[in-house]
């Protein structure tokens, strides 16, 4: 093995920045790279859930409450990070939300709340770690996509959108950064076991004559493997992306075959 691909293959304390990480895949992905012995930055908007979760993780952490919509606040995430570690190596950029109305009634609130969080955080906070990742010579960036960046379905515009532009973003950067070590990747979910699926199934429910309990297995039976796919699956094919150099401009989807690609 050359000196390059020892490199590569060892990311033991590393530093490593996950945004929305108080809770779901977020938290997940934290998990698997504090496990594999990374020092782990954790951001979300909430200080208190972000130091429970920071609480549970076996190594290293920094709590960093942030919000990623705010591009000051984006700044000052990383440079607090900098100053406490050195440069953010590996970037797990998992914040974001959905929104369910028909095309016709989606308000432009609702269109812009999504592009901030959905694509114009991701994009700030590959903008500020790229240069650093380039001249170190090794980086790892994963976004938390989804498959609906692959597909179109009804009552989600907003939100597929904003999901089909952060995959533009990530095979756009990987292309740019193909030949210095870095790689960009994006990993596509279906419906997760996680708090944010919970809120769209009862948002689902709020809007029809269904209860959450039918609406849940309505989102189980479309997946192929007949359940939710969990956070923690979610976060083994992001410890894959961190663990190879030859993975990059890829969105891979983890929907149980709904989706095949």
């Amino acid at each position: 093995m050359s000196t390059d691909e020892t490199a590569a293959a060892s990311t033991g304390g590393r530093v490593a920045l996950v945004t929305g990480a108080s809770k779901g895949i977020g938290l997940a992905a934290a998990h698997r790279l504090s496990r594999e012995g990374l020092r782990v930055a954790l951001l979300a908007r909430d200080e208190a859930a972000l130091s429970e979760a920071a609480a549970t993780l076996p190594g290293e952490t920094l709590v960093v409450p942030t919000d990623v919509t705010e591009g000051d606040q984006v700044d000052a995430a990383f440079l607090a990070v900098e100053q406490a570690w050195g440069p953010v190596e590996v970037l797990v950029l998992n914040a974001g939300n959905g929104t369910g109305a028909p095309l016709s009634e989606t308000t432009d609130e609702d269109w812009q709340r999504m592009l901030d969080l959905n694509l114009t955080a991701p994009f700030r906070c590959l903008r500020r770690a790229l240069p650093h990742m380039i001249e170190g010579g090794w980086g790892r960036v994963v976004v938390i996509a989804s498959i609906a960046s692959k597909i179109g379905e009804k009552q989600i515009a907003a939100y597929t959108a904003s999901k089909h532009g952060v995959l533009g973003l990530v095979r756009s950067a990987a292309a740019e950064v193909a030949s210095t070590g870095v790689t960009v990747n994006a990993v596509c979910p279906g419906y997760v076991d996680t708090p944010m699926t919970d809120q769209s199934v009862a948002d689902i429910a709020g809007r029809s004559t269904r209860s959450e309990a039918e609406v849940r297995r309505l989102l189980e039976r479309r997946q192929p493997i007949k359940r939710l796919v969990t956070a923690e699956e979610v976060a083994d094919v992001v410890a894959l992306c961190v663990a190879s150099g030859a993975i990059n401009a890829q969105g891979i989807n983890v929907d149980g075959g709904a989706v095949q690609s």
